[in-house]
């Protein structure tokens, strides 16, 4: 009884939408004639699937992200842990300053955030691509070979606050008499960090990660407000921009829900691998 708000809250928002898309992706429009009579909606089986298994520019557009999460995430997840241990330290001052300093960014809305770093990206407006061009750097953050890692940039300003404060709070629940333990046995500020400090904290890093690899495959509004800005961008740079092309500008609701059933199970998937890898790596930290 109690769990029942919870029940009819999974069902109307997770259950549902996606026995929906399931069932979407089962179905095509079929036209006739001259396209004078309305489509139909017809049974397809796993032709959806199929297509979108062999379209390279939803392959394609999956190797970008996993290359992005290769790379961005161990970085805002390191910037993340250093600024909580900076915050964390004994010495440390301002600490409600700091705190609410690096977790502003989150607050701003992606839309937002992507239309600042956009004008600081433009070859136009942009001050730092002006001083970059004075000193002989000449620079285009929206360039072919850029514009995934000035993306990355804006998604690490963004979410490193977030993590440093998932983070920061794991570290406020170690006891302080280990701290006393590792002073008395002779322990630095820097040895107490990584041999105290991480090891604990290493289940918050763990599902900083999960739910970092999880936005990575789920990567959408940074490069949807910027693709107008570039012809670097095209309309299946990520695989939920190929799903929403597929479903809504080529009004093929099908293949757009069997590319979501598709990336949803590959999300699960890396998502309980990079869980299993961070307990393993976890649980094999503590035993040292």
């Amino acid at each position: 009884m109690f769990l029942a708000p919870f029940g009819v809250l999974f069902a109307a928002m997770y259950a549902v939408p996606v026995g929906y898309a399931i069932v979407e992706s089962l179905h095509k429009m079929q036209r006739s004639g001259l396209g004078l009579t309305p489509p139909k909606r017809v049974y397809a089986g796993f032709e959806n699937y199929t297509k979108a298994l062999h379209d390279d520019a939803l392959w394609h557009g999956v190797g970008r992200v996993l290359l992005f999460g290769a790379i961005q995430v161990p970085v805002m997840l390191g910037l993340a842990l250093v600024l909580a241990l900076l915050l964390d330290a004994k010495s440390a001052r301002l600490k409600g300053f700091f705190r609410t300093a690096y977790f502003l960014p989150y607050a701003i809305p992606g839309v937002v955030a992507t239309i600042l770093w956009a004008f600081l990206y433009m070859p136009r407006s942009s001050p730092v691509v002006s001083m970059l061009d004075a000193v002989g750097l000449p620079s285009d953050f929206l360039g072919e070979d850029a514009v995934l890692w000035s993306i990355a940039n804006v998604v690490t300003w963004t979410w490193t606050g977030y993590n440093m404060l998932v983070i920061y709070s794991a570290l406020q629940a170690i006891p302080q008499e280990l701290y006393e333990a590792a002073e008395l046995d002779g322990c630095g500020p820097w040895r107490t960090a990584w041999r105290i400090k991480v090891p604990l904290v290493a289940p918050a890093i763990a599902l900083t990660t999960v739910f970092s690899v999880i936005g990575t495959l789920q990567l959408y509004t940074e490069p949807r407000v910027l693709r107008p800005l570039t012809s670097s961008l095209d309309a299946d740079y990520t695989p939920i921009m190929s799903a929403y092309h597929k479903a809504v500008e080529n009004n093929d609701y099908g293949q757009g829900a069997a590319v979501s059933v598709l990336l949803a199970l590959g999300t699960c998937v890396l998502s309980f691998a990079v869980l299993k890898i961070s307990a393993r790596l976890t649980n094999g930290r503590s035993s040292l």
